[in-house]
This record gives structure tokens, C-alpha cells and sequence, in this order.
């Protein structure tokens, strides 16, 4: 019983016993003047008009981007569907020039001409980089 006593004390002193809390809000005392208190509301709503205007053209931005970004992933999705329809085709086409044993010998031949190629190049830069590097 006593702690609910203590309670209450403690809350009327917090409040300067102002029940209209409860109710909605402290009401201004009589001794401000009206034009202080609407001069002070007119302050604060041009105050929240601008960071709802700000907050506005922010998510306008936002949206814009989205959209931005929806575009581009359309697009990117669009080409990787061509270059695996692209892929495809080439991959039969290797399939059936690996299906003879002809074609099969001479893509092996063609596979070990670029290959000593790209050896012989780079021995040669090698040797070059030690001659003259």
C-alpha cells in the first residue's frame, strides 16, 4: 500500500501535479501569450513541411534508382539468355566436329599449333627481357 502511495508522490512531483497528462497533454498556462504559442506552431509545421518535402524528393530518388537498377538487371538477364542460346549452338557445332575421328585429328593439330605458338612467343619475350630488359 505504501509503495503505491510512494508512486503516486513521485509522480505528481514529476509533473507538477498536471493530471491533464493523462487527458491529452499539459494545456499552455494563461500567462504565454497566443501569438508566442501560434508563432511557435507555425514555426513547427514549416519545420515538418520541409522534412516532408525533403523525405518526398528522398523517395522519389529512391524510386527512380530502383527503377534504374530494374531496367539495367532486365537487360542483363536478356543478354545472358542470348549468349546461352550463342553457346549452345557452338557447342553442337563442336560436338559434331568431334564426332569423326577426321575432324577430331585435325582440331588436335590446330590445339598444338596455337599452343607452340604461345610457347615459342613467350620464350622469345623471355629471352628479350634478359637481353635488352
Amino acid at each position: 500500500m505504501s509503495y503505491r502511495r510512494d508512486h503516486r508522490a513521485y509522480r505528481a512531483s514529476l509533473f507538477d501535479n498536471y493530471d491533464s497528462i493523462e487527458e491529452g497533454g499539459i494545456r499552455a498556462s494563461s500567462s504565454y501569450p497566443r501569438d508566442l504559442d501560434e508563432r511557435d506552431n507555425g514555426k513547427a509545421v514549416d519545420s515538418l513541411h520541409d522534412r516532408v518535402s525533403f523525405l518526398k524528393k528522398l523517395t522519389g530518388d529512391i524510386h527512380e534508382e530502383v527503377e534504374t537498377h530494374n531496367r539495367m538487371l532486365d537487360r542483363m538477364g536478356n543478354e545472358m539468355d542470348s549468349s546461352r542460346g550463342i553457346m549452345s549452338g557452338t557447342m553442337d557445332r563442336f560436338k559434331m566436329v568431334f564426332e569423326k575421328k577426321s575432324n577430331r585429328k585435325v582440331c588436335k593439330l590446330v590445339g598444338y599449333f596455337v599452343l607452340s605458338f604461345f610457347l615459342i612467343y613467350y620464350i622469345f619475350r623471355f629471352l628479350m627481357y634478359f637481353m635488352y630488359g
